[in-house]
């Protein structure tokens, strides 16, 4: 996989600070996804671009393209300049339901800031058989295994739209008759996986309940 066939840059691009850096992320992406061709996903994030920020995908195993917004992960490294640079071998899944264990790597320029990260996703269901003698390339760390750190899709306004539909379907009603308490659980349960991420999400979710923006930012808390 060429990198620069499916990532087209301007060439402003070259005068941007840490362009460099990103240029030599891409080889190693490259390099390592070619190392396991159907079994290991490599993604590299822009982090300067976070509603555009894959750059490379290697081995496209959760449906994903170049120029899709960044994960929670990246956004936490946006965010927080001391996140972890490394958080390895924690569990994840792909959008079709197959398990997957991720390690991401945060690469800091020479300010100390995050300007993109390195995602490695390796699809372990098909090793599932071999368990017992492959329990270790299995495991995800104790320390993240119960939590849920990222999702491996771009967050749509469609997907946006179908969790809502669900969850008050789920409860025989529609998203504007749903009561204020539910729809209180409701906009938690999207804040939690990462659907506040995009400018126009939370006036989304307003025009789909029936409620004020202000409402939908008020439940957040």
């Amino acid at each position: 996989m060429d990198p620069s066939a499916d990532a087209p840059r301007d060439r402003s691009d070259d005068a941007l600070p840490d362009e460099h850096l990103l240029r030599e992320a891409e080889r190693i992406a490259v390099a390592v996804g070619r190392m396991f061709p159907g079994l290991c996903e490599v993604v590299l994030h822009d982090l300067r671009r976070p509603r555009s920020a894959i750059r490379v995908i290697e081995n496209n195993l959760s449906g994903r393209q170049v120029g899709d917004s960044a994960t929670e992960l990246g956004l936490r490294r946006i965010a927080d300049p001391d996140y972890p640079s490394v958080i390895q071998n924690y569990g994840n899944q792909f959008p079709d339901g197959r398990p997957a264990k991720s390690t991401s790597i945060g690469i800091k320029n020479a300010e100390g800031r995050y300007v993109a990260a390195l995602c490695l996703n390796l699809d372990v269901s098909m090793l599932s058989p071999l368990t017992m003698t492959l329990a270790n390339l299995v495991a995800t760390d104790i320390d993240h295994r119960d939590e849920t750190l990222e999702t491996l899709r771009d967050r749509t306004e469609r997907e946006l739209r179908t969790v809502i539909d669900s969850f008050a379907a789920q409860r025989s009603s529609t998203p504007r008759s749903l009561n204020r308490g539910q729809k209180r659980e409701l906009v938690q349960q999207l804040h939690r996986e990462g659907f506040f991420e995009t400018r126009s999400s939370a006036q989304h979710i307003a025009d789909q309940l029936g409620i004020s923006r202000a409402t939908v930012y008020n439940y957040t808390k």
